[in-house]
């Protein structure tokens, strides 16, 4: 590890073992961890206890720093011959705003490195055994995101996400989770649609809740799911019904509002 290097660490959706070798490795030579809200408590424990660690994180009308103090603290702390982490949940480059950290850090002549970590679609997906793709189910998998940059309104292509062939993930959709759904059901999404909200994905605090594309925004908030949230929609949220066992059954973590998958 440089010092005097920034390095742009995918911390997962929070399970410290699906971080990669050298995303841990860097978390243990680093000399400051600058972290988001999504990242668990679990990956901080890794962070060695010389470490410095400085909380950037941000929520829905409440940026704890702005973005653009954000951007200076990296390069301050770079140019000061610190070994960086910028450590962000998921992957860094998946609606993590680190290709515009990123990007200011290239401006500015800051050497970085950017190492992927387990995005929250595939990571979550795989806690409930939901395969975001399967032969004759899904052909495609879609990322959106569910919150409008400085909270404006959404605007998405709705009629091209209402693709039946198409599983359709959508990260920081909690607080517009109504919008979404009546909106994907109105550009023609059947309104019986499977989907599923996965909150705190892969750590022991995740919880499901399964439902039709029209009643998941009701069953999330019936089920009181918070966020963070992570909404897949499609057949595969049914088809992945067939992969569930009796102990996932008997984890009272769960909510369990499956529609059953019917192929014409």
């Amino acid at each position: 590890m440089t010092r005097g290097s920034v390095y742009f660490v995918g911390a997962g959706p929070g399970d410290p073992e699906l971080l990669t070798l050298k995303a841990a490795r860097l978390l243990g030579e680093a000399d400051v961890v600058v972290y988001d809200r999504l990242v668990s408590p679990e990956i901080l424990e890794r962070v060695p206890r010389g470490a410095a660690r400085l909380y950037v994180g941000k929520m829905s009308g409440c940026h704890t720093v702005p973005q653009d103090q954000i951007n200076a603290l990296l390069v301050d702390l770079a140019r000061a011959g610190k070994r960086v982490v910028r450590l962000k949940g998921g992957d860094p480059f998946i609606f993590g705003r680190g290709s515009e950290e990123a990007a200011h850090l290239a401006r500015m002549g800051i050497r970085f490195e950017v190492v992927p970590g387990v995005t929250s679609a595939s990571g979550c997906a795989a806690a409930f055994r939901i395969p975001l793709t399967h032969r004759g189910v899904a052909t495609g998998v879609r990322y959106v995101t569910g919150h409008g940059r400085n909270d404006a309104d959404l605007d998405l292509d709705w009629r091209g996400l209402a693709d039946p062939d198409t599983t359709l993930v959508v990260y920081m959709g909690r607080g517009n989770l109504p919008i979404i759904c009546a909106r994907l059901v109105g550009a023609g999404m059947p309104p019986g649609t499977p989907a599923a909200a996965i909150a705190d994905g892969t750590t022991p605090r995740q919880r499901l809740c399964r439902a039709s594309v029209e009643t998941l925004a009701e069953r999330v908030a019936a089920d009181g799911l918070g966020s963070p949230l992570l909404v897949i929609i499609g057949a595969v949220v049914a088809f992945g019904e067939c992969l569930a066992t009796t102990e996932d059954e008997e984890r009272p973590r769960e909510q369990r509002h499956a529609p059953r998958l019917v192929v014409a």
